[in-house]
């Protein structure tokens, strides 16, 4: 009896050991070559060369090249990968001296038109290992995984203090073009928290040389907190799409003059967008940080959280964007123990903070998107939202397909919808959870009249619900 048993458990365990290993070898499997991405035809979203649909996942990872290692780089674009992002927003120069954790120095003296180069790339020599061999190595290993490298060429601020000239903009853009023209999953964020007035000379003269020279890639601007891309460049050749930074205040700390006094409703900068000619697609690139402090800069201020950078999510891809970019607090400067240029009342290191809840919620969205037939002929589309589409935390975001309509509210308020704005005999409804990308069915029910729905749970802050009919 003890022999078989024995026999037995040996057995389970080679299958279990198997199991494992097939695993293992299907994680290890080659991600398909990622080719550049293009703007579907009716130029509101992404597409892969193929013409499949690509909804825009993004991590906001500024400091990644500087601050982490090979391996640490590697780690982050694993969990990264797990987690449904398919870009990584990252600095090539955070500052014009920038020094690489290895301590390779980017260019020489603050001359962005002189980057600094050496003979081969052997990371165990270095003399042949340089900054922009690193650059490569992580953007290589992106690509390996499926993710897609947003990259900023120099930061705003570096050129804002005049260290920049167009014509060293010129030859530095230049170099870009060359160096990565032939690595398919590289896209060109132009500008760095910056508004497109300061300096505009320079990041024209950045987008015109990498369109030149690098028509293969995507080029936009990245904006100023509480700005848009489109108020400056939207009609520029070079531009392709939009981006805008919704910012980090709440609706009472919005009281700077000057700006768009959107607050937290940052579906509003896409309804701006969304009505310029001709169409380009339009996303938030720098939403509230997850653990972040609200304002920024008080670091006694609460702080952002999961239930806030899904509700900036859902409202702005409901109300036409075509996608979302997430970023945490520690992450996005590679915060670690003992680093004396921390920012933002920032309270623990990027290897832990990349586990924060919000990083892990934000693949629903992105399936969600992908879930439904005729991606590519989505329309936001508030008039389905009976009586008052409500404001705030109240609104009621909508947007719908050719057989389908999505409902977000991000405190599960009862909300009415007109069926009979609605396609087919029968509507089929289904709560979807933002919170675990979990369905609960509700029922079908004849397309005709007005119907209310009451989400799950009570009517409180992150009790977010979709509401998603079919048809």
């Amino acid at each position: 009896m003890y022999k078989v048993f024995s026999l037995v458990l040996m057995a389970a365990m080679a299958v279990a050991g198997n199991v494992k290993q097939q695993a293992a070898a299907a994680e290890k499997r080659p991600i398909e070559p990622l080719q550049p991405l293009k703007v579907s035809p009716n130029g509101r979203y992404f597409m892969t060369a193929d013409g499949k649909p690509f909804f825009w996942l993004a991590d906001t990872d500024w400091l990644l090249f500087s601050k982490l290692k090979r391996e640490e780089a590697i780690k982050l674009l694993d969990d990264r990968q797990q987690k449904g992002f398919n870009v990584v927003q990252v600095m090539l120069l955070h500052t014009a001296k920038v020094v690489n954790v290895y301590g390779d120095t980017a260019v020489r003296k603050g001359n962005v038109s002189k980057p600094i180069t050496t003979p081969g790339d052997n990371p165990d020599d270095a003399a042949q290992y340089d900054y922009w061999d690193h650059v490569d190595f992580v953007v290589k290993a992106a690509a390996e995984r499926g993710i897609y490298v947003a990259m900023v060429p120099v930061w705003g601020s570096v050129v804002k203090e005049g260290h920049v000239s167009p014509a060293q903009a010129k030859q530095y853009a230049a170099f870009l073009a060359d160096r990565y023209k032939s690595q398919t999953n590289v896209i060109w964020m132009n500008g760095g928290d910056i508004k497109g007035t300061d300096s505009i000379a320079v990041w024209k003269t950045i987008g015109r040389t990498l369109h030149e020279k690098d028509p293969g890639h995507l080029i936009t601007f990245h904006p100023r907190g509480r700005t848009t891309s489109s108020i400056w460049f939207h009609n520029e050749p070079w531009m392709q799409f939009n981006v805008f930074q919704s910012g980090h205040r709440r609706y009472n700390q919005d009281t700077s003059k000057g700006d768009l006094h959107f607050g937290e409703d940052n579906w509003k900068y896409v309804a701006m967008d969304y009505v310029k000619k001709p169409a380009k697609p339009t996303f938030d690139a720098e939403p509230s940080y997850e653990e972040i402090p609200q304002g920024l800069h008080d670091s006694l201020e609460k702080r952002w959280s999961a239930a806030d950078v899904r509700r900036y999510g859902y409202w702005s891809v409901f109300a036409g964007a075509c996608g979302y970019t997430y970023g945490d607090n520690a992450v996005m400067q590679m915060h670690r123990p003992g680093d004396k240029d921390h920012n933002y009342g920032v309270f623990n290191n990027w290897y832990d903070a990349i586990a924060a809840p919000g990083s892990g919620q934000m693949q629903y969205l992105k399936d969600l998107m992908l879930s439904r037939s005729s991606y590519f002929d989505r329309v936001p589309d508030q008039s389905l939202v009976a009586g008052t589409v409500g404001v705030k935390y109240n609104r009621i975001l909508a947007t719908r397909g050719n057989n389908y309509a999505l409902f977000y509210t991000c405190n599960g308020r009862n909300f009415s919808v007109k069926m009979d704005k609605l396609t087919g005999k029968t509507i089929k409804a289904s709560w979807f959870s933002p919170r675990d990308g979990k369905y609960t069915e509700i029922g079908s029910f004849e397309n005709k009249g007005v119907h209310e729905f009451d989400a799950p749970g009570d009517t409180k802050e992150g009790n977010d619900w979709v509401l998603v009919l079919d048809f």
